[in-house]
C-alpha cells in the first residue's frame, strides 16, 4: 500500500481504487508485464485531452518520469507532465459517472466529459 507521504513525492497520484482497477486491467492483457503511460495530446472539447494506455516497459526512455506504485509503474513524458503534475487519477465503479476520473490542479477549465481540459 502506498503511503500519503510517498504519494506526495509523485507527479502523478493514484487513488487505491484506480491502482486496483489498473492492475486488474493489466492482468487481462495476456499476462504481460506492462506499465501505464499517462499523457496529454491536443484536441478534445477544451483544447487538450488526457490519454492513458498500457505499454511495454522497454518503451520507457530518458525523457520519461516513472512513478512506482507497489511494483506497478506509471510513466509520463516530461512535456505532458508540465500539464499533469499533481494529477490525481481516481476510479469509480458507479453506474452513472463511473470510470477513471482526472483531478488536475493545472486545469483552468474542464469539459463535462471529464477527459478534456484547458490551461
Amino acid at each position: 500500500m502506498t503511503t500519503q507521504t510517498a504519494q506526495q513525492e509523485k507527479g502523478i497520484l493514484m487513488s487505491e481504487s484506480a491502482l486496483q482497477h489498473v492492475k486488474l486491467l493489466q492482468e487481462q492483457q495476456n499476462g504481460k508485464a506492462l506499465c501505464l503511460r499517462v499523457g496529454v495530446r491536443q484536441g478534445g472539447c477544451s483544447g487538450m485531452s488526457y490519454m492513458m494506455d498500457f505499454e511495454d516497459p522497454s518503451n520507457i526512455n530518458e525523457h520519461d518520469e516513472v512513478y512506482d506504485y507497489d511494483g506497478f509503474q506509471v510513466v509520463c513524458d516530461r512535456k505532458s507532465l508540465i500539464y499533469l503534475y499533481g494529477l490525481l487519477l481516481d476510479y469509480s465503479n458507479a453506474l452513472i459517472g463511473g470510470g477513471f476520473q482526472f483531478t488536475n490542479p493545472n486545469a483552468a477549465q474542464t469539459c463535462g466529459c471529464g477527459t478534456s481540459f484547458g490551461t
